[in-house]
C-alpha cells in the first residue's frame, strides 16, 4: 500500500501535545547495547518506523530484541556476528552507528553503507579516520565499511566538523580501547549527552559530555543497564512552529526547553508569546508572524533539521526572511515543493530568500525526507483548500502518531491508502 495525507487548510492549532523519546538518540542507544553482554532495557522509545528497523539490524548480528510499547529490551549474546549487512541497513542512516560498538567489542566489523534521508552528502570519512587513529584499518569495499584491528588504543582525535555520527561511533569504539582517547571538536548535541549518560551507567569513563572535548578512559568491559531516552527536541520544535504558523496556542510537554533556547528566541522575535517550564513550554501566536532570518549550524546553533519549518514560517510571515543552510546542501529541495504551494521563495547556493504571503494555496507535494514532510504538512495547514502530501513514510520514520496528534490539536488531516497498481 502507498499512502498520502489530505491536509485541509485554515485550522488554528490549540491544546497540549506530549513528546516522547528522541529519534536521534534512541537508535544510537540501541546500538550501544552491543557493547555489553546481557540484557539492556531502553524506555521512552518513540513508536516510529526506524526503531523496528534498528531492531532488525541488531537481530542480524545475533541480538534478541523485544519491542513492547515504549520499551525496547535488547539481549546481547557473548558471541556476536561482526557482519551488519542486512537489508534493514539500507533503510536508515543511524544503522552506521553499529560500526563503533562492533569494532570496540569484536575488533572487526563489516557494516553495509547506510540509507536514510536524501538531504545531501554525508560521507563516512571522519568515522573511518577516527577508527584508524584508534588502531583499526578501515576501507569501503563491496558496499560495506570494513574495519579490523588486533587491538584498539587511546588517541588524540580532531574532527574537521562536529559530526554527531562520527562523534558517536568514535566514542563507542573508544570506551573499550586501551588508554585515554580525547575527541576534540566533538558534537555537543543533547543526544550526545544522552548516549554518554547511558555509557557511563554501563561502566564507561567519559568526561566532557556537552562540551567540544570528550575524554574517554578505556575500560576492559561494560555491563548492561536500563536507560530512559531523552525527549525529542526536534519533534518539540515542530509543534512550536506548528503553533506559530497557524497562529495557535500549543503546550509541548516532555522536552527540556533549554535544548531549544535559540528556537524559542526566534519565535519570540516572530511575535510569539513563549512560556517555559521544567520539561515543557507554551507557544501562543496571536497575529501574523513577523519575518525572521535563520542560519543553520551545529548545536547549540539552529538545527538543520528545523530548516524546513523555518521556511514554512517565513512563507506566511510579514516581511522577507533569509535562510542560510550550512550543514546539508540538498535541504533546499524542499523549497521547490513550497513553491508549488504558492510560496515566494528563491535559492542561491547556501541561501534562500523567502518573501511572506498572507496565504498559501493547496497543491500535491512530495516529501523528500522526514522534516521536509512534516514541514509540508504545516504549510498545508496554512493553505487554501486541501493539500495532498505524498511519500509520507518519511514522516512516519520520525513522528509517532503524527496525524492523531494534529487532529487532536484541531487540524483536519487524513491518511489515505492506495492499493498498488497492477499490470
Amino acid at each position: 500500500m502507498t499512502e498520502h495525507f489530505d491536509v485541509t487548510g485554515g485550522a488554528r492549532l490549540a491544546g497540549e501535545v506530549q513528546v516522547v523519546g528522541a529519534k536521534n538518540s534512541v537508535l544510537k542507544l540501541m546500538a550501544a547495547a552491543l557493547l555489553a553482554e546481557g540484557t539492556t532495557t531502553i524506555t521512552n522509545c518513540p513508536t516510529i518506523l526506524d526503531v523496528p528497523l534498528m531492531a532488525d539490524v541488531l537481530r542480524s548480528v545475533g541480538c534478541e530484541v523485544v519491542l513492547e510499547g515504549d520499551v525496547a529490551t535488547i539481549t546481547t549474546p557473548a558471541e556476536l556476528s561482526h557482519r551488519a549487512d542486512s537489508a534493514a541497513m539500507g533503510k536508515l542512516r543511524a544503522s552506521v552507528c553499529v560500526l563503533g560498538p562492533l569494532v570496540g567489542r569484536l575488533k572487526r566489523a563489516v557494516v553495509a553503507l547506510p540509507g536514510g534521508d536524501a538531504i545531501g552528502s554525508r560521507p563516512l570519512d571522519m568515522h573511518q579516520n577516527g577508527l584508524r587513529k584508534l588502531g583499526a584499518s578501515s576501507e569501503i569495499a563491496h558496499g560495506c565499511v570494513v574495519a579490523e584491528a588486533t587491538g584498539l588504543h587511546g588517541a588524540q582525535i580532531w574532527l574537521d566538523f562536529p559530526s554527531v555520527g562520527a562523534t558517536e561511533n568514535i566514542l563507542m569504539a573508544a570506551v573499550l580501547a586501551k588508554g585515554t582517547t580525547v575527541i576534540d571538536n566533538a558534537a555537543r548535541e543533547p543526544e550526545i549527552i544522552d548516549i554518554c549518560l547511558m555509557l557511563q551507567r554501563m561502566g564507561a569513563q567519559i568526561e566532557g559530555a556537552g562540551t567540544s572535548t570528550l575524554t574517554v578512559q578505556g575500560v576492559d568491559e561494560l555491563r548492561p543497564t536500563t536507560h530512559q531516552v531523552i525527549g525529542d527536541r526536534i519533534v518539540g520544535a515542530t509543534w512550536a512552529f506548528a503553533a506559530a504558523t497557524t497562529r495557535g496556542d500549543i503546550t509541548v510537554r516532555g522536552v527540556n526547553p533549554h535544548h531549544l533556547d535559540l528556537v524559542l528566541e526566534k519565535l519570540r522575535v516572530a511575535g510569539a508569546d513563549v512560556t517555559t517550564y521544567d520539561d515543557a513550554f507554551r507557544i501562543v501566536q496571536h497575529d501574523r508572524p513577523k519575518a525572521v532570518d535563520f542560519v543553520t549550524l551545529p548545536y547549540p546553533g539552529f538545527a538543520t533539521d528545523l530548516q524546513p519549518f523555518a521556511v514554512t514560517l517565513s512563507a506566511i510571515s510579514d516581511g522577507t526572511s533569509m535562510i542560510t543552510e550550512n550543514v546539508y546542501e540538498a535541504r533546499f529541495r524542499f523549497i521547490d515543493e513550497m513553491v508549488r504551494l504558492g510560496a515566494d521563495a528563491r535559492t542561491d547556493g547556501h541561501h534562500a530568500v523567502v518573501r511572506g504571503v498572507e496565504r498559501l494555496s493547496s497543491a500535491p507535494v512530495w516529501a523528500s525526507d522526514i522534516r521536509a514532510g512534516a514541514g509540508l504538512v504545516l504549510a498545508g495547514l496554512c493553505a487554501e483548500g486541501t493539500t495532498e502530501v505524498w511519500d509520507v513514510f518519511h514522516i512516519d520514520r520520525g513522528y509517532p502518531h503524527f496525524v492523531e496528534n494534529l487532529n487532536r490539536l484541531g487540524a483536519h488531516i487524513e491518511r489515505v491508502e492506495h492499493a498498488p497498481d497492477r499490470a
